[in-house]
């Protein structure tokens, strides 16, 4: 009974997103409660590689609608919002959120360029956030592992490396297809978002060993929809809205 009430849980939580993008609350209350713990979560992967400077993040998760998309479009507005020049492309080829969330066009995107029918220049669109510029997915290819594999996406990612402070990929699910082990393995970090009560421990676990398989550099993951009850009191009383929860190293003894 638990596993259908959260599949239906998870199934409105995608269609809503699909349908009209994501929550910005760190641009619409920059100081609000949450906004405040987005930047703590920002400032904790900055720490987490000391010996290397963070050039490109990727988010994913294990299954679909865990809010990977949330978290990742979020901390890219954090991190404009400190003088960066951030890009957030939206590597989710196959079920794409950031045109809506930004309310800009889908018409040429990721794919376009990756098929050779776009520039560099068509695709990077400004946004509302000072800073921050995005690429959608563009309509959706008939082979998106292919494509996100191929070496004008390797060549991709280097020149915007040169061009931007900061690459934040939304990628998809790790456990349902095989597109973020693929930009996993040219990132500097990967990230995985683990939704308290919903995500499954045996998933989460196959999605981090399957980005190991490809040497990805897991930073950490980010526990979100925690709330007081299901913690435990172990955050401490630092709770944002009910809704995001703490980051963890994978070095954290607690999963």
């Amino acid at each position: 009974m638990a596993f259908n009430l959260f599949s239906r849980r998870k199934h409105k939580i995608d269609n809503t997103s699909l349908k009209y993008g994501i929550g910005l609350v760190t641009y619409t209350d920059p100081k609000g409660m949450i906004s405040e713990q987005f930047k703590t979560v920002r400032t904790n992967i900055q720490f987490s590689s000391v010996d290397k400077h963070l050039k490109s993040l990727l988010f994913t998760s294990s299954d679909p609608s865990e809010g990977k998309s949330t978290i990742s479009n979020n901390v890219a507005v954090t991190w404009a919002d400190q003088g960066s020049k951030v890009i957030l492309i939206d590597a989710d080829l196959r079920r794409p959120t950031v045109h809506k969330t930004f309310g800009v066009s889908n018409r040429r995107g990721l794919s376009n360029y990756l098929l050779g029918n776009a520039t560099l220049e068509e695709i990077v669109q400004p946004t509302v956030v000072n800073g921050l510029y995005v690429i959608t997915s563009g309509p959706v290819p008939p082979n998106p592992a292919e494509l996100l594999g191929s070496l004008r996406a390797k060549d991709l990612l280097v020149r915007l490396t040169d061009k931007f402070d900061l690459l934040v990929l939304d990628a998809p699910p790790v456990n349902t297809v095989t597109d973020a082990q693929v930009l996993a393995a040219r990132v500097d970090g990967t990230i995985l978002v683990v939704p308290q009560g919903i995500a499954d421990k045996a998933g989460v676990m196959h999605a981090k060993e399957a980005l190991e398989t490809v040497n990805a550099n897991i930073l950490g993951a980010i526990m979100n929809r925690v709330t007081e009850q299901k913690s435990g009191g172990y955050y401490g009383g630092s709770y944002y809205g009910g809704y995001y929860g703490g980051y963890y190293g994978t070095d954290d003894k607690k999963k």
